[in-house]
């Protein structure tokens, strides 16, 4: 760990884990063994990370958030306040199942909302949006834009973090950006 990584004193550092330069870890947030957080990233309060968890640069995780092993995220994901992740399709209390922790991926850029639920192996493609309060209980389409219980694709999002609105010729146009999106055969192509 460098000298550029931030750790609040009230944060619990678990020796085995690999902490980015430019990192901020804030008040009672716990990172466990093994787990890799990349460069420029901000842990919010009250943040657990679990062994073996793996997020890329410049993630943001948001107050309250709990990644549990078998998460991995890569760069510019947000997670929002409160989100969660699981690792265990049918968890039980007295019976011991850390050898079935199931992956999920999380795509660059990716957005998850405030309370949001990600059920375990369900992966999020690159920009897809996950409205706050969301449970994912099936993967997510790059740029798709999901929300409700169980979460369901109402419409498609920019890499901005805009809806698109597709015309005549399957083409949309970020209002922030200006970058041009192609929808074919129900997947969306930034050009």
């Amino acid at each position: 760990m460098s000298n550029t990584v931030f750790i609040h004193p009230s944060a619990v550092i678990d020796e085995g884990c690999s902490i980015g330069e430019g990192t901020k870890i804030w008040h009672f947030s716990h990172i466990m063994p093994g787990s890799v957080i990349g460069e420029n990233c901000n842990i919010g309060q009250n943040v657990v990370v679990s062994p073996d968890v793996i997020l890329g640069d410049n993630v943001k995780v948001q107050n309250n958030v709990s990644i549990y092993t078998g998460v991995i995220c890569d760069d510019d994901v947000f997670i929002g306040p409160s989100a969660v992740f699981t690792n265990v399709i049918n968890p039980r209390s007295a019976v011991n199942r850390r050898s079935e922790y199931a992956q999920t991926k999380i795509g660059k850029g990716a957005t998850i909302g405030a309370n949001a639920t990600i059920v375990c192996g369900n992966d999020i493609g690159e920009y897809a949006f996950i409205g706050a309060g969301a449970v994912v209980t099936k993967s997510v389409a790059p740029f798709s834009l999901v929300v409700g219980n169980p979460s369901k694709h109402v419409g498609w999002m920019s890499r901005y973090g805009h809806r698109l609105y597709f015309d005549h010729k399957s083409e949309a146009v970020c209002p922030e950006s200006g970058e041009r999106y192609q929808l074919e055969n129900n997947l969306v192509i930034a050009l």
